[in-house]
């Protein structure tokens, strides 16, 4: 339990860090995330390979295949989507952004999943909502200030539909959901970065070692690192800790890149994520207790 724990907070932390990497790379956003999921595909694939588990995506069905090629798509979008924003609005900004998406979740969980609709999820969702008017609301705009906090929302949304997505792919777990994900959305932003670059894909030299640092570390192995652990940690742990990713890049944003919110910003922050936590953890317990069998379940 100790170290699922520890490879919990670890994957966590390396998470936050995606934008401060993502700063020492000289490439377009999408071809970003194109070395992101290459990489991360193949740290995986041979992580899955030497564990030698059997796959579940062939005894699925096919719209449970769907829904994981979805999902990848999906991913992709959204992480396209988000490093735009980093270099548009900066890594603080974007991320309390990227971070209503959990929320968008949970609005749209009573038409998708027919769970009811709670007055904790309604409080939670107009909190989000404050928030991200707080954070753009600290100064006048601009055309590529408008447009970074539009890529902002929209890594939201596709986050949004890539859980959802995910979600609806149930057969296929662990390792293997994170594995087919990153392939799916590789192939995608491939795709993306066929029809919009002109000449060749040249890499700097300094930006190498950030992209492999990304690929391998960032994705691969802190994708390794959660799924392992969140198998043995409570829902309520995962959720709760789970936190512990958008605070970590706030505070690296400030300490390595120089960031700071404006006081009405660190309002919008609180309210999203204080909006985000309550929305899910209180929601998640009326749910609970709600249920017939809720005190015997284990």
């Amino acid at each position: 339990m100790n170290r699922a724990y520890l490879s919990y907070f670890a994957a966590l932390v390396l998470f936050g860090t995606n934008g401060i990497v993502a700063s020492m790379i000289d490439l377009p956003s999408y071809e970003i995330v194109l070395a992101r999921t290459l990489v991360g595909a193949l740290f995986l694939a041979v992580v899955f390979a030497v564990s030698r588990k059997k796959m579940q995506i062939v005894r699925v069905g096919g719209k449970q295949v769907a829904c994981l090629v979805v999902s990848g798509v999906a991913m992709g979008a959204s992480w396209m989507l988000l490093f735009e924003a980093y270099r548009l609005v900066g890594v603080s900004v974007s991320t309390l952004l990227y971070y209503c998406g959990p929320v968008i979740v949970m609005a749209l969980a009573p038409v998708v999943f027919k769970e009811r609709m709670s007055l904790a999820l309604v409080a939670g969702f107009a909190a989000v909502l404050g928030g991200m008017v707080c954070v753009n609301g600290f100064a006048p705009p601009s055309a590529e200030s408008s447009w970074g906090f539009a890529c902002g929302v929209l890594s939201a949304i596709m986050y949004a539909v890539m859980v959802i997505a995910n979600k609806l792919a149930a057969g296929v777990t662990g390792i293997e959901n994170s594995l087919w994900q990153l392939v799916f959305a590789c192939v995608s932003v491939f795709v993306f970065t066929v029809a919009n670059h002109t000449g060749e894909i040249s890499i700097p030299a300094e930006s190498i070692a950030p992209i492999l640092f990304l690929g391998v570390v960032n994705t691969g192995l802190g994708c390794y690192w959660y799924f392992s652990s969140i198998k043995h940690l409570s829902a309520q742990t995962v959720s709760i800790f789970g936190y512990l990713e958008p605070l970590s890049a706030l505070a690296f944003s400030a300490v390595f890149l120089g960031e700071q919110l404006a006081l009405v910003q660190v309002v919008g922050a609180a309210l999203i994520l204080g909006g985000a936590a309550f929305g899910e953890l209180v929601g998640r317990k009326k749910r609970i207790d709600a249920a017939p069998d809720a005190g015997s379940a284990k």
